[in-house]
């Protein structure tokens, strides 16, 4: 199949409607029905303001980021992206073209 791998990049503390904002981006993409996603710390980073945040420093705790990632048909990605649009989110992503499948057996519905 064809499809996107879309990523986006938060911080650890965002939050939205009162929930973390990696927890709100799983949680409507599970409502969308798309079939995975995950979450990852980051360890250390910089992003466009060029300040290097390491997880080890406690007076950045808060400021590590977190990239949460699904692979998704082009529908799906475009769906979640127009609702994090429409709820106001400024989100840094990236959008992929990937091939995905599964191997050994037809997956589970």
């Amino acid at each position: 199949m064809d499809g996107s791998f879309l990523r986006f990049y938060v911080h650890e503390n965002d939050r939205l409607h009162g929930r973390l904002a990696w927890e709100w981006l799983l949680a409507q993409a599970n409502d969308l029905g798309i079939r995975g996603g995950s979450a990852f710390r980051a360890v250390a980073g910089f992003g466009r303001h060029r300040v290097v945040h390491e997880e080890r420093f406690f007076e950045l705790a808060g400021s590590i980021t977190v990239e949460v990632e699904f692979i998704v048909t082009d529908d799906e990605a475009r769906q979640l992206l127009e609702l994090v649009s429409r709820e106001g989110l400024r989100l840094f992503y990236a959008r992929t073209p990937a091939h995905f499948g599964m191997i050994g057996g037809e997956p589970s519905p």
